[in-house]
Formats: structure tokens, sequence, C-alpha cells
């Protein structure tokens, strides 16, 4: 039982990262790793001790947050009472890369997203990716080359200039 807290204590930070890339806020992402960690808690009489236990506890997880996809997506973000969009820092640019690429992840696929970070984020083997979303390795291969493509290419593009006619 201890050995088993200690492993599912370990992939707590990764857990975190995969959930807030995947719906995009710091407290639904907390919800649905606290999601996981009880399910992965309750059903540890399923976990195969000769299998590694990040894959089984990222499909967990996966699973989670297919149920409730819905549910994330039509629930508005939180904003910090405190956040100043005013506000400028020594390290803007950088800080505006990381929104623009959040934005552009925003806009890719569910599909798509979900291999993307497990492979690209996680850094989940291909074989892993395929068996926490319960699809063959060749749609994960072919899942991953259409969304880095589809985010180069959200990336890259500039958007149209909007002209506004002032009276």
């Amino acid at each position: 039982m201890a050995d088993f807290d200690q492993l599912i204590t370990e992939y707590i930070p990764q857990l975190r990262r995969y959930a807030r890339a995947l719906v995009g806020d710091v407290h639904t992402a907390d919800d649905l790793v606290q999601d996981c960690l009880e399910r992965a808690w309750s059903k540890q009489h399923l976990y195969d001790a000769s299998q590694a236990i990040r894959p089984w506890l990222f499909t967990i997880l996966h699973n989670i947050y297919a149920n409730a996809a819905r549910q994330y997506h039509r629930t508005p973000p939180l904003v910090p009472l405190n956040q100043d969009d005013d506000t400028i820092d020594a390290q803007q640019e950088s800080n505006l890369s990381l929104r623009d690429l959040e934005r552009a992840l925003a806009l890719l696929s569910q599909e798509h997203r979900e291999v993307l970070l497990l492979i690209g984020l996680e850094q989940l083997s291909y074989k892993e990716t395929a068996e926490v979303l319960n699809i063959p390795l060749g749609t994960v291969m072919s899942r991953l080359t259409r969304a880095r493509e589809k985010l180069k290419d959200l990336m890259t593009s500039q958007p149209a200039a909007h002209i506004r006619r002032v009276k």
C-alpha cells in the first residue's frame, strides 16, 4: 500500500502538467488530477505491477477528461482578480510567445492536442501514447504529424489586420 502511494505521488507533477495543458485552467486541472488519483487509489487492485504505472495513470486521467470534456469546455475559465493586463514585465516577449503557444494549442482538435501533449510534453513513447488513448500506433503517428503541422501553421501565421473606420 505504501509503495503504491509512493509510486502515484512521484507522478503528480507530470499529471498536473498534462491536465493543465488539456483544460487550460489550473483549478480545473487540479480537480482532474485529484479525480485521477482518487480513482487510481480506489482501483489499485486492477493495476498490474509488472507494467509501468505512468501510462496507467495517464490512461485514467485521459479517460476522466474524455468523459467530462464537454463540461470542461463549457465552463468559463477562472480569472484571478488581481490580474493586470497593462503590466509590462522584463519577460514580456517570452510571456507573449507562451500565450501564443497556449492559444495555438487550444485551437487544435482534442485528438491532436492529446497526442502532441503526451509525446511532446510528457515524453511518452508512441506505444505508451497509443495505450493511454486506446488507439492504434499508426493513428498516433499520423495524428502527431498532423498536430505538429497545424501547430507550426498556427504559430507562424500572422493574424489579419483589422482596420476600423472611424467617423
